[in-house]
This record gives C-alpha cells, structure tokens and sequence, in this order.
C-alpha cells in the first residue's frame, strides 16, 4: 500500500482527499501545515506528496526548500486558479507537477498514478548513459557530473534519461510529454520547460548556453551526441 502525504491547512480537502485516495487504496496521512509535513514525511516515508502552497506557520515553498535537502519524493502542489502562476516557483523548487482547485478526483487521482508509476518505472532498465562527464545510472537512479553525484527530483531524473537515451535524437515536446506521461496527464506539457530549465541549472555549466541539453528552435529539445 502506498503512503501519500496530504498537506493542506483546510480540514474539508483534507478529509475529502483522505476519504478518496483512501478508497483507491492508498494510506493517507494529513498535515495541516509545512512544519508537521516535514515531522510526518520524515517519520512516515511517503511514496508522494500532495502539497498545497499557501499555509499559516510553514507555506509550500519553504517545505520543499528544506524538503529537497533529504529527499527525492515526488510532490504534486495544490493551488487554486489565481495562483496557478506561482506553482511554478514550486516547480522550480522541485515539486514535480501541480493540479488546480477546484478539481476533479479522477483527475487528480491520474496524475497520482502517473508521478507513482514513471517513479518506480526509473530503475527498470538498469541502463547507464554516459556523455562527457555526465552519466546516469537507471538501476541506481543517480546521476553524477565529474564523479559529483547530482541531486534531481523524479520528473528530472525520467527526462534526463529519455534525453540521455538517444543523444542526437530531436524530440518535440508532444513526444517528450508522450513518452513522460501516461494518457491522462496533462501538467507535464504546461510544465516541461520549466523542468528542462531546472536541469540545466543543475548540468550546465553556464544554463544560458548548454552543452548538454539543447533546444531545437520551433520543434523541441536534444541531448548532444558526442563523448
């Protein structure tokens, strides 16, 4: 059984996502706030996070600021319609996609199965990828720049790899939300640069002109082929 964290200072969309998620199976826990979500994530390990930003005492950002620090976990932020802009400083921050109030249970319950799913599915293969002083290991779900291990949340770590796994390959970004994401999930294309940018902050020695992740103009993005 899986274990999701909810965190929302609203006991109703805790309740309502406790009773949902509940009777899909999972095992929910609630937190009313950042500060009891780091007690909770810390003591009960969950599988994924649902995360709402706007919270008395610890908000979402500063949670996943110290967050990040110790763990991969995927988080989902929850945010209404007028602040769907600043989910973006979440993904930003590491969450790795969010979902609008008001919204719809199957809705987010796909989204819940698709994060689980491309998470679990990233050691699969057992593949390693190395370019220049880059390389990916899918077994170990690491990644290292000149032998220094590379912290990146799941979504990161998945696109990484699909760049990684044909260097040369141009993949538009219809392809790239097709091979990320199960039929269903719609946030990755509304977030895809966002993680791309993410990730050259975190390879690239200068984001603003990459070696390794390039953008095709008009069409999308490709990893650069030689060793």
């Amino acid at each position: 059984m899986k274990t999701i964290l909810v965190v929302d200072d609203k006991s109703s969309v805790r309740m309502l996502l406790q009773e949902y998620l509940g009777e899909q199976g999972y095992r929910v826990v609630p937190a009313v706030n950042g500060r009891e979500a780091i007690y909770a994530a810390r003591h009960e390990k969950p599988d994924l996070i649902l995360l709402d930003l706007m919270m008395p005492e610890m908000d979402g950002y500063t949670f996943l600021k110290l967050y990040r620090q110790e763990s991969q976990t995927p988080v989902i932020i929850i945010t209404a319609k007028e602040e769907e802009t600043d989910a973006v400083l979440g993904l930003e921050l590491g969450a790795d996609d969010y979902v609008v109030k008001p919204f719809r249970m199957r809705e987010l319950a796909s989204r819940v199965h698709a994060v689980l799913r491309r998470y679990e599915s990233a050691s699969h293969t057992g593949r390693v990828h190395k370019v220049g002083e880059l390389e990916l290991d899918e077994n170990l779900h690491s990644v290292t720049l000149s032998g220094r291990e590379i912290s990146l949340t799941p979504m990161e770590f998945n696109l990484l790899a699909t760049l990684m796994g044909e260097p040369g390959r141009v993949f538009t970004r219809e392809q790239l939300v097709d091979n990320l994401a199960d039929s269903g999930f719609a946030g990755l294309e509304r977030t895809l640069n966002v993680h791309v940018r993410n990730l050259r902050t975190k390879i690239e020695a200068d984001p603003d002109q990459p070696c390794y992740i390039e953008t095709v103009f008009g069409v999308g993005y490709r990893f650069r082929s030689q060793s």
